[in-house]
């Protein structure tokens, strides 16, 4: 126990690989782990009610190689006002044959690496395979690791970016030009959309930003920002236009706004919503059918992704 380690951002960084991370997750969805329902404690406190978030997951061969994550994030809102983060986390992986803890990881950094790793998957199965224009909707912490993810699966030659903050949108372009990206920021959100081959979204924003009205034929659009019921990227003529699937139908069904809402008016029935990337990665369910078709995927994560995750960054520390 003395000599766990701890893997910060960094080292994450330099282990992980969107191409093989991408597998990793591909892999996983085909596997047998189990994943409980997330845990939910709130924390009373006088600046603000905090909350703990344990989500666990682990493999079932019964053999030495299994495996055992959790992640651990906390939410404390007054933090804000001390000048220190609101959420942290961590991720401990522990034997799943002995239960003995291997390792410690930065679990923020994990979570933005497998969440756009998930979102490049669905896009191998949805996105035209010549999808060659990128737009990333939001400029936060998630969207330079969406757009390098999509770009190892498609040969997206340019990137364009809108935010709200154009001034934030115009820094996120300059990093990824020094990667070697044609990046570009847009301050016209409706032109960003319509001029892409896949549409990218990840924001916090309490309106729909991602409109049915600027979606072209044959577009590809992945959904990553709302996370509760009452959050919509998309809006209902988005939802009625596309071809709709989502990373986990149990996860998104009850969790994301972007699919709960219009399953609650009747626009979306169940039936309606194609396959998820258990079905996707097994074969069950068909991706993409035509050039011209809009597909649309939601993600709202899941411990199965944290797991493969966390197992590939273990083998890349052991060598």
């Amino acid at each position: 126990m003395s000599d766990l380690r701890f893997v910060s951002s960094g080292e994450i960084a330099g282990l992980l690989s969107f191409p093989a991370l991408i597998d990793a997750i591909e892999a996983a969805f085909r596997r047998s782990i189990t994943v409980p329902v997330r845990h939910h404690h709130a924390l009373p406190r006088p600046d603000g009610d905090a909350m703990l978030l344990l989500m666990p997951a682990w493999t079932g061969g019964g053999g030495e190689a299994d495996m055992l994550g959790t992640k651990l994030v906390t939410v404390f809102p007054g933090n804000n006002a001390r000048g220190i983060e609101s959420i942290t986390g961590l991720y401990i992986l522990n034997s799943g044959a002995t239960g003995q803890p291997l390792v410690v990881m930065d679990a923020r950094a994990l979570t933005v690496w497998r969440t756009a790793a998930a979102s490049a998957l669905a896009a191998r199965y949805l996105a035209r395979p010549d999808a060659s224009r990128l737009a990333v909707i939001g400029a936060g912490a998630l969207a330079p690791y969406l757009a390098r993810a999509h770009a190892s699966v498609r040969p997206i030659r340019t990137i364009t970016i809108w935010n709200r903050t154009l001034a934030k949108a115009e820094a996120m372009a300059e990093s990824l030009r020094s990667e070697g990206f044609d990046a570009r920021a847009q301050a016209d959100r409706g032109a960003a959309i319509a001029d892409a081959d896949i549409v990218t979204s990840a924001t916090l924003s309490p309106q729909p930003l991602v409109e049915g009205r600027y979606l072209q034929p044959g577009q590809h659009v992945d959904l990553v920002g709302g996370f509760t019921p009452t959050m919509r990227e998309a809006d209902d003529e988005a939802i009625r236009r596309a071809r709709v699937y989502v990373d986990t139908r149990a996860g998104a069904g009850k969790e994301a706004g972007d699919i709960v809402i219009p399953l609650a008016s009747g626009l979306l029935k169940p039936e309606d919503i194609h396959g998820d990337l258990f079905e996707l990665t097994a074969g069950t369910a068909a991706g993409r059918g035509s050039a011209d078709e809009i597909t649309l995927f939601k993600s709202v994560g899941t411990a199965i992704e944290d797991l493969a995750a966390a197992e590939l960054v273990w083998k890349a520390l052991k060598g």
